[in-house]
């Protein structure tokens, strides 16, 4: 849900449909979705504790600082704010951020994993496949639904804004939830 998220305040700031970096950002969610909950199980063996009690805390901070950037400027635009907004999708840089910061709590999923009878990588396969291809999907519908929300509302709201507190809402949900 946290890429679906992402993915409509991404899009709603591109506004058009832009393959290589929707793709790229699909993929990379859905690689970073996978991959956390593969280190997490790792950390499991290693030191779970610390993973489970300060991972959420790192991931509130990046969507905070994204969110809160990006929606002080959609309320104060530079001159020159529509060829460089604060949150520009299409760059690799905003497309790996994004892709830590929406999946570290998977860590403690796979914290979980590790300690309720995953013992071996080879069953971790068909879980982790499934994580990704949801991800990559859900990534993919939020981008096509952002790009046609983006439209309707950038005539009332700008797009910054809107992301901004969607990124905002996301971070404070990550931080209640645990």
């Amino acid at each position: 849900m946290d890429c679906l998220t992402v993915s409509i305040a991404s899009g709603a700031i591109m506004g058009r449909w832009c393959n290589a970096t929707v793709w790229r950002t699909a993929i990379l969610f859905g690689v970073f979705q996978a991959l956390m909950p593969l280190l997490g199980w790792v950390a499991a063996r290693l030191f779970a504790a610390r993973v489970e009690t300060y991972g959420h805390f790192i991931a509130f901070a990046l969507l905070l600082f994204i969110g809160l950037r990006m929606a002080w400027e959609g309320i104060h635009p530079h001159d020159d704010d529509d060829k460089h907004p604060s949150l520009q999708p299409q760059r690799l840089t905003t497309q790996l951020l994004l892709a830590v910061a929406t999946s570290i709590d998977a860590l403690a999923v796979g914290i979980g994993m590790g300690l309720t009878g995953y013992n071996t990588l080879r069953s971790l396969v068909l879980p982790l496949a499934i994580i990704a291809l949801t991800s990559l999907l859900m990534s993919l519908v939020g981008f096509g639904a952002g790009i046609r929300f983006g439209r309707i509302a950038s005539t009332k709201i700008r797009p910054e804004l809107l992301g901004g507190l969607i990124l905002v809402l996301l971070a404070v949900k990550m931080l209640l939830a645990h």
